[in-house]
């Protein structure tokens, strides 16, 4: 008799991840600075580029990181505004940022740039299901504190709030798990809706993503942008929702990874998500040997982004940054005189900007005189963060004739040394630290990033600073949590990979399935049909999709622990 390959239980499927993404973020802050601005075409501009524009503009075609001549073009009536200093942009990012923090229990309340939050609110929603009344779901009470029954909100727990998808109505849950989820992801969006509004009073609108885990809730958060929330029910069998969506929409595969699939599939076309996940030439360690030279581990990375698995925590909320960042983009310096300026005036807008997060000014007075360079000269501040690395990166200028060729950040290479301790020195004046900086240890970094001077043509330049103290160095040493994570991702591609079940072999399989952490249930990413072996040898086999290897049931999990060594990667395909 014939099966289907059942779908792998996926890891941290009781989670509830809201993603806020802050709709067109600097041009609704230069809107709330200038309200007379709503209703016009604006485009915020950085150099000769537009780092985004309105939705007003976008119905004109204008697009962010189009190019100031073009986007006039297309709408003369554009209105420009500055976006080079950041300052103000990173103000209303903390506003909002401490208003979401205000709402976690857990405090797992990461920000991505600007403009992008994540909140793992699993623990508020657990607690709120379990208060469910569901002889009166319409007049549901959704609780915002354990210690005041009285903070919250009222809702209707009959039907999500915002857009679902899938669109079309789902059938029933056929079990208990499957219910259980469908209730958390709705008390998920009705969630997500009341913070939406609390940040549309401090006048921002946002898009909103629910799903069980980070990737999943970025992408459904797209869906129906601006000023809307989309949920995520299949959760558990993303695939209909992932595959049609091109590889350049996945966070974490850029432009190195989809070349690399195509030199894989031995094609030049767009792929899609659904084009690398099916094809049988791409597994975890396929990958691994295509990328190779990229962080170890970056294989089975890619591959569980492509089946929708992404078991990477929502990381704490912290009160200073974990990094900061400056950059700037130019028409293609090709002077190291020119390149030195913009590291000079970059590194002191990064400066002041470390001061202006990292320096707490709240200490006793000190007597005068303090150096004048300082941004807090009556107080002795002291810093509450101080990075250990910091970080060059540098991307080739493209003219327009070239763009079209290549990606944004096609070129874009980084290296990184320690930070000097001297740039904590208060007592010393901003522009001799700066100097110092740039020649002692950006620009050493920059000719090694840039060996050949004679052929300059760069076109950003970004300097950053990361791994505050309490955080584990880029390079070198261990983590344990790293450690575990690994260990939990392995687990979930031996999930995949033998996500079959045979009928009628119930004791095997669910010992395997036990061992696996899988349940028997069809799998919606695949229609291929099951490949068991009958003959006798094999009787109770299941074929790894890793390598081609039929196993013995009792033998599954060791084959998944021998694919983690180096040495399954040069195994060719046999039978067992």
């Amino acid at each position: 008799m014939d099966s289907k390959r059942k779908a792998p239980r996926r890891k941290g499927d009781d989670r509830v991840i809201l993603h806020f993404d802050l709709d067109c973020f600097y041009a609704q802050c230069i809107e709330n600075a200038n309200p007379s601005l709503k209703t016009l075409p604006l485009g915020i501009k950085q150099k000769s580029i537009l780092a985004t524009c309105n939705y007003v503009a976008r119905k004109h075609g204008v697009k962010k990181l189009m190019g100031i001549q073009e986007a006039k073009r297309l709408c003369p009536d554009l209105v420009l505004a500055d976006g080079e200093d950041l300052s103000p942009f990173r103000d209303v990012s903390k506003r909002i940022y401490s208003l979401l923090k205000s709402y976690s229990w857990n405090g797992r309340v990461e920000r991505l740039g600007l403009d992008e939050v994540f909140l793992d609110v699993t623990d508020i929603v657990a607690y709120n299901l379990a208060l469910l009344n569901h002889h009166n779901l319409e007049h549901s009470w959704f609780c915002l504190s354990r210690e005041d029954p009285e903070k919250g909100f009222e809702f209707d727990a009959r039907e999500v709030k915002g857009c679902v998808w899938p669109p079309e109505p789902e059938p029933r849950p056929q079990d208990e798990g499957d219910d259980n989820q469908r209730l958390r992801l709705l008390l998920g969006s009705h969630l997500g809706f009341h913070l939406r509004q609390q940040i549309e009073s401090l006048g921002y609108t946002s898009a909103c993503g629910i799903s069980t885990n980070k990737l999943l809730a970025k992408l459904a958060g797209d869906k129906n942008k601006p000023r809307n929330q989309t949920t995520l029910l299949s959760s558990a069998h993303p695939a209909p929702f992932l595959d049609p969506l091109p590889l350049s929409k996945i966070p974490g595969i850029g432009s190195k990874t989809k070349q690399a699939l195509k030199t894989l599939l031995k094609t030049d076309e767009d792929l899609t998500v659904h084009n690398a996940r099916t094809h049988p030439a791409v597994s975890p360690f396929a990958l691994e040997r295509a990328l190779d030279g990229g962080e170890k581990g970056i294989g089975q990375k890619v591959w569980l982004l492509l089946h929708g698995i992404d078991s990477s925590e929502v990381k704490p909320a912290r009160d200073i940054p974990r990094q900061i960042s400056i950059e700037d983009t130019y028409r293609g310096l090709t002077d190291l005189s020119q390149i030195r300026a913009g590291l000079v005036q970059i590194t002191t807008s990064l400066l002041k900007r470390m001061h202006v997060d990292l320096l707490d000014d709240s200490e006793q007075p000190v007597t005068p005189p303090f150096p004048s360079s300082s941004p807090f000269p009556s107080s002795k501040p002291r810093w509450l963060g101080q990075p250990k690395t910091i970080r060059l990166t540098t991307r080739p200028y493209y003219p327009p004739s070239e763009r079209d060729d290549f990606e944004y950040n096609h070129g874009r290479a980084s290296k990184s040394a320690p930070l000097p301790r001297y740039i904590f020195d208060l007592a010393t004046n901003t522009g001799m630290i700066v100097e110092r900086l740039v020649e002692g240890t950006l620009l050493p970094l920059f000719h090694s990033l840039n060996p050949d001077s004679n052929n300059l043509r760069i076109g950003l330049l970004n300097v950053c600073v990361i791994n505050m103290d309490g955080e584990k160095h880029a390079a070198g040493g261990s983590d344990i949590m790293a450690a575990f994570q690994r260990q939990k991702e392995v687990g979930e591609i031996r999930a995949v990979a033998f996500a079959e079940e045979r009928p009628n072999h119930l004791d095997d399989v669910a010992f395997a399935s036990q061992q696996l952490d899988m349940e028997p249930a069809k799998d919606s990413d695949s229609d291929e049909e099951a490949e068991w072996v009958d003959d006798d040898d094999h009787q109770d086999g299941v074929r790894c999709h890793l390598c081609g290897c039929v196993i013995p049931v009792f033998a599954v999990e060791a084959h998944g622990r021998w694919h983690e060594l180096d040495e399954g990667y040069r195994v060719e395909p046999r039978w067992w």
